[in-house]
């Protein structure tokens, strides 16, 4: 084994079976550390964004515009409670997975569910540069005066770097990935849950209020001074919508779970919701009751956790930053779970490349992964790790996904009750778009298992109130997306809005080359019978050695009588000498030289091999090129790589077939 694959086992492990892919599930107690860890961390900052925006009119003269935090947060933990009774239908309705993509696709058409599907996708990119730029937050306030402030300037290398472990860590599986982040999960659940409760106690008790002095106080990205309007409010409420990304991440990965697959899946998001409602609440009470005010060095949760942890129990502020942090870390951990999972449903639909499809050494979808940490890590260095930059993008797209999926679902108990529903093992459009592609055989497993189920949530005699609940959350949903629009768009939003259709576009285009593909090499009206080819075979040499001598070998192998070396002439002398050589080895070989005046290579053989493939009409042209392999990667570098330039211009050539001839050196 090699350098490059020795460290491939020592980051990823040793390779699984396909077989065991059924022993990767994962139970209800780790899905909840891997799938929810986006949705819980975001209480980590939710609050903040809703302050940072009512900061705009306290920095106006408005001290009073703090308190709207709370009637905007009960608003938001409504929308969390009808967005997850609607997924919860989802969930039941399409066990495979797929979430807003498959839903919007079956119900609403093709154009729809890629809509979706791009909006996740951006959102699942912004997921992994938000999170993991408020979890470097949480560890640059807990430097903030102590000796380790200086680590401020270096938060875009630091955010990085946890995107690459991260990465790392999911191409080691799911269940392994899901194992490792589990604890920091429940133990950023535990000592939240404690701070709300103490923090309650504490005021209670103690009373008082966080010093936060006016001058130091931090508005939201793209805001100035301005009095407290009802757009000012929506646009608070759009921020902190930002606590409900995430929750559709169960959805999409229903298939991860263990069996049954649905019902823990179900379970799993009724238990997140609760304490997402619990967290993010109780966050905004402490914020309000604190008078805790955002400030650009300091994170809300860091600035009452400090106030109400002191003497004996200030170690506990620690824990609480540590957990913090490593939660916001690792909720990128929950569209690491779920982007490469959609990106595969779109590869099998032939939307995006079917590279996206294939399953890595460790049974996940490695190219995803990848894709994920390079464009997320260009968003922490492009919006220089600032999570104000990166929040008027975020959550644009999950509210589009949002409003799509339960648009759908009306659609879907729609046709219940015209009974057009049945329980397929595929969909028959997807029979139909999928067979003319030449390795459908090699589909992934989701497009095997039933689309739709009826169980005792989404069976049809109950279709009414599953109409009335999806019903709900598309309108309640398709409101606040709005809103978010409305609000956002001259702060970043725009920019969500112009890269969804783009990508439309892009996937339309990749599933028109795909079609044709298969259409091109379908083997309909073909004759059957495979007539002999007739070969002309050109050897290109640059002198005479035993990598030519191997080539020519072949040459005569596949055309005895038809095999021309081509020796382009730089300089007369060399060339001389080459012929008279040449004559006196006597391959049988005839020896064609081409002139060269101005000392080029790949034109004049391209001039050349076109005349020929002309001039013999039906004939294929074999273009045989003799190369030596040295011994050491680094030996590449010494040695010009002109039959790389020439097989790269062959390559678009009709009728002509190009084969390397290698040779082997043993030092």
């Amino acid at each position: 084994m090699n350098f490059l694959g020795r460290l491939k086992r020592v980051l990823v492990g040793r390779a699984l079976r396909t077989e065991q892919a059924i022993h990767e599930r994962l139970t209800k107690k780790v899905a909840l550390a891997v799938f929810s860890s986006d949705a819980l961390s975001s209480t980590a900052y939710a609050t903040e964004e809703i302050l940072l925006v009512l900061a705009v009119a306290v920095a106006a003269g408005q001290s009073g515009a703090f308190q709207y935090v709370i009637p905007i947060s009960i608003g938001i933990a409504l929308l969390l409670a009808i967005v997850t009774l609607s997924y919860r239908q989802t969930i039941h309705a399409y066990p495979t997975g797929g979430g807003a993509y498959i839903v919007a696709k079956e119900n609403l058409g093709t154009t729809p569910g890629l809509i979706a599907a791009a909006s996740l996708l951006i959102d699942y990119v912004l997921t992994v540069s938000v999170s993991v730029a408020a979890g470097v937050a949480a560890i640059t306030s807990a430097a903030q005066g102590t000796s380790f402030a200086w680590i401020t300037d270096y938060k875009i290398l630091i955010g990085v770097g946890f995107i690459v472990l991260i990465a790392v860590a999911n191409l080691r599986g799911v269940r392994e990935s899901g194992s490792l982040f589990a604890l920091p999960t429940y133990i950023f659940l535990v000592s939240f849950l404690f701070m709300i409760g103490y923090g309650l106690v504490y005021y209670f008790v103690y009373g008082g209020t966080v010093a936060t002095p006016g001058e130091n106080i931090k508005l939201a990205e793209g805001y100035v001074p301005q009095a407290l309007t009802v757009f000012l409010i929506l646009g608070a409420f759009s921020n902190g919508c930002s606590a409900l990304t995430g929750v559709e991440a169960i959805s999409n990965g229903v298939q991860a779970f263990k069996q049954p697959e649905s019902r823990n899946a179900a379970r799993t998001l009724i238990s997140m919701a609760v304490l997402l409602g619990i967290m993010f609440l109780g966050t905004s009470t402490l914020a309000y009751l604190f008078g805790v005010h955002p400030h650009a060095d300091e994170t809300v949760i860091s600035q009452f956790a400090r106030y109400i942890f002191g003497g004996p129990m200030a170690w506990f502020y620690y824990v609480i930053q540590a957990a913090t942090a490593a939660i916001l870390i690792l909720a990128a951990n929950t569209a690491f779970a779920d982007f490469p999972r959609l990106s595969s449903l779109l590869a099998r639909d032939r939307f995006i490349p079917k590279q996206f499809g294939n399953r890595g050494d460790k049974l996940v979808f490695s190219n995803g992964i990848f894709i994920l940490a390079v464009f997320s890590s260009l968003l922490i260095i492009g919006f220089a790790g600032d999570t104000s930059r990166l929040i008027p993008l975020y959550a644009v797209g999950v509210f589009l996904s949002f409003t799509l999926s339960q648009a759908g679902m009306v659609r879907h108990w729609l046709k219940v009750r015209r009974g057009e529903i049945y329980d397929d093992a595929i969909h028959q459009s997807d029979v139909e778009s999928n067979t003319a592609l030449p390795d459908i055989h090699l589909a992934i497993e989701q497009s095997k298992a039933p689309r739709f189920v009826s169980d005792e949530v989404t069976e049809r005699r109950h279709w009414k109130r599953s109409l009335a609940i999806n019903l709900v959350g598309a309108i309640a949903t398709a409101i606040v997306l709005t809103v978010f629009v409305a609000t956002k768009f001259m702060h970043g939003a725009w920019l969500v809005v112009v890269m969804i259709p783009l990508l439309v576009i892009m996937f339309h285009a990749i599933h028109r080359h795909y079609v044709s593909v298969a259409r091109q090499l379908s083997l309909e009206a073909i004759d059957d019978t495979l007539e002999p080819i007739h070969h002309t075979v050109i050897v290109p040499i640059s002198g005479i050695h035993r990598g030519v001598i191997g080539a020519l070998r072949y040459a005569k192998s596949i055309s005895p009588d038809n095999v021309t070396a081509v020796y382009v002439d730089f300089d007369e002398e060399a060339t001389s000498k080459l012929r008279e050589r040449w004559d006196k080895l006597n391959f049988g070989v005839k020896l064609e030289i081409i002139s060269s005046p101005y000392r080029e290579l790949t034109r004049p053989l391209l001039r050349y091999i076109n005349r020929v493939s002309y001039k013999n009409g039906n004939d294929l042209v074999t273009v045989v090129l003799p190369e030596f392999v040295p011994a050491k990667w680094w030996q590449h570098l010494l040695h010009n790589q002109s039959s790389l330039l020439l097989k790269g211009a062959l390559l678009f050539k009709e009728r002509i077939i190009v084969t390397n001839i290698p040779y082997h050196l043993k030092s």
